[in-house]
């Protein structure tokens, strides 16, 4: 049975310290929020920015992260990730911050409703008002999609509806860790249930609040593995971990796509776990990571 190096076993456990045991002792959305405004904040001092600034587009909460003098700059609008249910824009703030200093994009960071109180469809809808507005407002600039864990759910389907619906144009989606499939039924939700800081109870207290309308399960702007139509979608990155349990999910969407004729690029990860991008202080391996899943995005929009 392979076993994390000792250096990422002692941050994962570190990880999984700060993190309520949702699913078993710990239910109540209220509980688990309280949990985490209580965790002590990092120490790391904020990436500074040109430009950083809270807006409403269209009534959804974004924030808009701006480190470059273009003014055709691409945009990435970025979905946090947290189980549809958890995170908001500060907890990502520094991701956010990094990923726009190191791309040279405008990101639109999007606070779409969260579940249980506001199941699907809220979130992806929130999200593509959040793109139509950010297509609306940065006219004639390239646009990617990105995001992580639910995030990176939440940047799919936006490629679907975006495709559907009629616009607006993606030129590429950005997809870290992706949270697909609600069945969980994929070996790499039995191998890596539990131990390594997301585990099996956490999914099914995600998916049970995001997916509680009746059919939900089956739609693909929620599950988009579950039979949708991929043709037609942008190229898409993907990013996976071998010790999350979300590895299977990612690697399938791969295959998914190429399979309906979409360029894919990825990079597995087999050493590392669930979240690692956002560990890029704590692990050498994770910052080089983080440095190629920017650099990838950036030569997509141009940049590079």
């Amino acid at each position: 049975m392979r076993r994390p190096d000792p250096r990422v076993r002692a941050v994962i456990d570190q990880a999984a310290a700060q993190f309520p045991p949702l699913g078993t002792e710990m239910t109540d959305i209220t509980e688990v929020r309280a949990f985490f405004a209580a965790r002590p904040r990092p120490a790391t001092p904020r990436l500074a920015l040109a430009r950083v600034r809270d807006a409403r587009a269209d009534g959804v909460p974004v924030r808009v992260y701006d480190d470059t003098d273009r003014t055709d700059a691409p945009v990435v609008l970025f979905c946090h990730g947290g189980g549809f249910a958890l995170c908001d824009l500060d907890s990502h703030d520094g991701f956010c911050r990094s990923l726009a200093h190191a791309t040279g994009a405008v990101v639109v960071a999007v606070d779409y409703r969260r579940a249980p109180e506001h199941p699907f469809p809220a979130a992806p809808e929130d999200a593509y008002t959040a793109l139509r507005w950010a297509a609306r407002t940065l006219p004639g600039r390239r646009i990617a999609v990105a995001g992580d864990s639910a995030g990176a759910n939440l940047a799919t389907v936006l490629t679907l509806l975006a495709r559907d619906r009629g616009g607006p144009g993606i030129t590429c989606q950005a997809l870290y860790y992706p949270m697909l499939d609600p069945t969980r039924s994929r070996p790499s939700h039995r191998e890596n249930a539990r131990g390594y800081f997301l585990t099996a109870d956490h999914l099914r207290w995600y998916w049970d609040g995001y997916l509680s309308r009746p059919g939900a399960w089956a739609d693909p702007y929620a599950a988009p593995l579950a039979d949708a139509d991929l043709s037609g979608l942008p190229p898409a990155h993907l990013v996976t971990a071998g010790f999350d349990p979300l590895r299977d999910d990612g690697l399938a969407y791969a295959d998914a796509l190429t399979a309906a004729g979409v360029p894919v690029t990825a990079h597995h990860y087999a050493g590392m776990f669930h979240g690692f991008l956002s560990l890029a202080d704590a692990l050498p391996e994770a910052a080089a990571a983080r440095e190629t899943a920017f650099t990838v995005l950036r030569t997509a929009l141009g940049l590079g």
